[in-house]
């Protein structure tokens, strides 16, 4: 069920998220987590349209505890932003694409 998102597991977290050269959201989800499937047209969306500006992946709870547990994941959909190694952004909760976008407007400028 992660569509066209990458998704990253406790083993290459470090390198694909926290190594990157431009801010990662990582969505932390679970399989059986109907908001989680909510969101996710809404975050592929806008992995197509902003994908040159942040990094999007997915982050599978169920199967990384360890990554969820270390960043103190205690609801899903959980959205986190990486930037040089830090958590510099953290949006809680289901949200429709629009908003979604508004939390993310530090990191992404969009394109006319």
């Amino acid at each position: 069920m992660a569509g066209n998102l990458k998704s990253v597991t406790d083993a290459d977290f470090e390198e694909v998220v926290l190594k990157s050269d431009k801010p990662v959201l990582v969505d932390f989800w679970a399989e059986w987590c109907g908001p989680c499937r909510q969101i996710a047209p809404s975050l592929e969306a806008i992995a197509k349209e902003y994908g040159e500006q942040i990094e999007i992946v997915k982050l599978d709870i169920d199967a990384n505890q360890e990554t969820a547990t270390k960043y103190g994941v205690m609801s899903i959909p959980t959205l986190n932003v990486y930037q040089g190694g830090e958590v510099v952004k953290t949006i809680v909760g289901a949200k429709p694409k629009a908003a979604i976008l508004r939390d993310l407007d530090a990191f992404v400028t969009p394109t006319a």
